[in-house]
């Protein structure tokens, strides 16, 4: 009988799964008939078990368990997310990226924040990095030409972040392919390489492919998640979470609560309120608390088995 060995997926299409083994090797192969019988769903990032069937194909044998699971885009066991904003040209937009770093807490996965384009303004590309400190996130700075920059979070990705699944998520114009680029020139071709080897169109953009560090880099544990779903959420229909999870996905706010005056505080406009009074002493920045009241107004009619 042949071995059951571990690995994780790292691309699918059309059924078909491409394993990546802990020794490096590659397998493709579909789940058993018994998926499609129990309706489970493999994802990109699930860790698998992968034995044989009776005519000796590799087959996935069995989905270990998940620490994370996200819809769109269908990707399992993310751990990072790392929010690509720009400190000018185009100006940040709080909103949409406090949005990201909720949906980030929610799931279980640690947001970290990029500033780019500092090189435009360094006053602005420090203020940004300021509001996202005082949250408690890791923040890098990285403008154009800032190869410290760049190597301090390639260094953070080797080390800090080491063995863990990351993605870069970003707004149309942040300079997020810039920056991928520069960490790891190599990336074009390895998307055109898994597009090609797959049968699909290299400007297909549908599709989630993770990258061991080890081939992007020449060293490293760990994967980056290829994804552009992270820019297609659909913040026009805010729904991720309920109304009672919300202060509990701004670390900030939930450093404070039980702290407040009324045990019922919306955090919002209440005398004696906490966060108001660490917002009023600078710990916590009125953007990040704009941000908090335009989702509670968004969340406030959803209902718990919405």
């Amino acid at each position: 009988m042949e071995e059951i060995k571990q690995g994780i997926v790292v691309s699918s299409d059309g059924g078909l799964y491409e394993i990546y083994m802990g020794t490096g090797e590659r397998i493709a192969c579909k789940p058993r008939g018994r998926f499609r019988h129990k309706s489970m769903r493999l994802l990109v990032g699930d860790r698998v078990t992968v034995g044989f069937d009776e005519q000796k194909n590799p087959v996935v044998e069995e989905i270990l368990e998940r620490k994370s699971m996200l819809i769109r885009p269908p990707l399992a066991n993310l751990d990072l997310l790392f929010i690509v904003v720009a400190a000018a040209s185009p100006d940040p937009i709080y909103e949409n990226i406090d949005k990201l770093t909720a949906i980030a807490e929610h799931n279980g996965i640690e947001p970290v924040i990029v500033v780019t384009k500092s090189d435009l303004s360094d006053e602005k590309a420090e203020a940004l990095a300021d509001v996202y400190r005082r949250t408690g996130y890791q923040v890098f700075i990285a403008g154009t030409s800032d190869e410290e920059g760049k190597t301090l979070l390639k260094n953070a990705l080797l080390e800090r972040y080491s063995g863990r699944i990351a993605a870069f998520a970003g707004a149309s114009g942040v300079g997020k392919s810039t920056l991928l680029n520069g960490l790891f020139s190599s990336l074009c071709l390895k998307t055109g390489q898994v597009s090609e080897k797959i049968g699909r169109g290299k400007h297909t953009t549908r599709s989630v492919n993770l990258f061991p560090l080890k081939e992007l880099l020449g060293e490293g544990e760990g994967f980056l998640a290829d994804t552009p779903g992270f820019s297609m959420l659909d913040f026009e229909n805010f729904n991720f979470f309920s109304l009672s999870d919300l202060p509990h996905n701004f670390p900030e706010f939930e450093r404070q609560l039980g702290l407040c005056k009324y045990t019922k505080c919306t955090h919002r406009k209440e005398d004696g309120c906490a966060v108001l009074e660490q917002m009023k002493e600078g710990r916590i920045a009125k953007s990040r608390h704009d941000s908090y009241c335009t989702l509670y107004e968004l969340l406030k009619n959803k209902h718990e088995w919405d």
